[in-house]
């Protein structure tokens, strides 16, 4: 198999079915996902010429952008109510997690169903608790939510629906922010879908600035 795609064996085993990524933009690339039977994602520059991918058959779902932000940028708020822990209740949290990311690209593929969607995050929230790379989010010592993340990065995150709107989210943020900061990372960054205007303006809100937006397109190939 050429590099020009490479198998994505994370989703596989959500939706049945053979999933793959291109790694370039090109004409070969597109040709070769069009050859190949499966669930494919490109991501491209959103300034980008797309008439290539509608011509292949691809179709838009999501833009992605990085928030990031450093120690000295970092505005953090307290609460005696909000702390985290690395002791979490894995059944509750994944509770929480089924159905919680609607804003998520394959959330919004019409190919794809809402419950293999729902298993593939919440499969990724199961790798991140085995690996204990999850904070619970505590709210009066009660599991409210979780932040998942590798290194730096924040890459899987949740509230339960009863705390949300409340502006909770911000003293839990402050607490693993400042927890991985104080760790030796220099930096913390994340990569969020532009249309979750709710955590957008979290992380606007606790200093973090943007970049490096990206559209990524899908196709399902029988």
């Amino acid at each position: 198999m050429s590099t020009l795609i490479k198998p994505t064996p994370w989703d596989m085993a959500a939706f049945g079915i053979p999933t793959w990524e291109l790694l370039e933009y090109s004409a070969a690339a597109l040709q070769q996902a069009a050859r190949t039977a499966g669930h494919h994602t490109l991501r491209v520059d959103p300034l980008a010429d797309k008439r290539l991918l509608h011509e292949h058959g691809f179709y838009y779902c999501d833009t992605l952008i990085e928030p990031h932000c450093g120690s000295a940028r970092l505005r953090t708020a307290q609460h005696h109510d909000a702390n985290i822990s690395t002791e979490i209740d894995a059944k509750m949290a994944l509770v929480i997690c089924h159905g919680a990311f609607a804003h998520g690209r394959f959330h919004r593929d019409f190919n794809l169903s809402k419950s293999s969607a729902d298993l593939r995050y919440d499969n990724w929230l199961k790798q991140l608790l085995e690996a204990q790379q999850v904070y619970g989010l505590y709210w009066q010592e009660a599991l409210a939510g979780f932040i998942g993340h590798s290194g730096n990065n924040l890459v899987l995150h949740a509230v339960a629906e009863p705390y949300r709107g409340k502006r909770l989210s911000k003293y839990w943020w402050s607490l693993v922010c400042s927890e991985l900061l104080a760790s030796g990372h220099n930096e913390i960054r994340s990569s969020i879908s532009a249309s979750n205007l709710a955590v957008l303006n979290l992380y606007a809100s606790l200093g973090f600035t943007f970049n490096d937006p990206q559209d990524v397109y899908h196709r399902l190939v029988p």
